[in-house]
């Protein structure tokens, strides 16, 4: 499966779960049920994902946890805040980069309108 049908599968997931809980619950009660919908539509999820950074010699373990890793290809960071700021973007370009994947998924729950919400980042992978 392709990284942009996986995000399509995505988003609309996100869309079913914020139309039926609305805005207001904590990340981990969002997360959680987002995963458990992916896996009834089939998708293998991993949630708190350890990537680790490596730097010249030197291996950090856990350099960061993805919120979920869905057919390990796209990373999806799942927010629930009245709004996300810039750095959120930022953090998961980085995400992307460092754990060499191309697509990322910021999903903000806290947002009045799951499409508001919602924000496509990709990673060039050409650095």
């Amino acid at each position: 499966m392709h990284e942009n049908e996986i995000a399509k599968i995505v988003v609309d997931v996100a869309y079913h779960v914020h139309r039926r809980l609305g805005p207001g619950l904590l990340e981990s009660v969002y997360e959680a049920i987002t995963a458990y919908e992916l896996r009834k539509r089939g998708l293998q999820v991993e949630e708190q994902v350890a990537i680790p950074v490596v730097w010249e010699d030197v291996r950090v373990d856990l350099g960061f946890r993805a919120d979920l890793l869905v057919e390990k290809l796209v990373i999806v960071e799942l927010k629930s805040l009245e709004q996300t700021a810039p750095v959120h973007k930022k953090q998961l370009l980085t995400y992307l980069r460092v754990a060499d994947r191309r697509l990322g998924l910021l999903i903000n729950f806290g947002a009045a309108q799951i499409k508001d919400g919602i924000s496509r980042v990709v990673n060039g992978l050409d650095e």
